[in-house]
């Protein structure tokens, strides 16, 4: 992957050393023999960017890596917020429901 930062303003991501970490970390798994991903990007605080792939042999391992991508965020955002899983996954749902809506 090429480095596109030469040269160009920092961010708020060169600014914060744990952040820099974590997107190096994510760069990492990328590299990985995964069968699934779903990658998930916000700017600005409100712009939400994302993509999601798997390889599977049937539609049940499609389900259930799905799934398994769906329930370790939760348990990642709750563990980072300090609530437990159905607050998150009550809350996203309230979103998931606000995003369709028109605006």
């Amino acid at each position: 992957m090429a480095d596109d930062s030469e040269g160009a303003e920092p961010t708020d991501a060169d600014d914060d050393p744990e952040f820099a970490r974590r997107v190096e970390e994510a760069r990492d798994l990328l590299d990985e023999d995964a069968t699934a991903l779903y990658v998930g990007v916000v700017r600005d605080g409100r712009e939400v960017d994302s993509t999601f792939a798997q390889q599977a042999d049937d539609a049940q391992q499609e389900g259930m890596q799905a799934l398994s991508l769906l329930a370790s965020h939760i348990r990642l955002v709750a563990d980072e917020a300090g609530v437990d899983y159905t607050t998150v996954a009550g809350d996203a749902v309230t979103l998931a429901e606000q995003l369709d809506e028109p605006e």
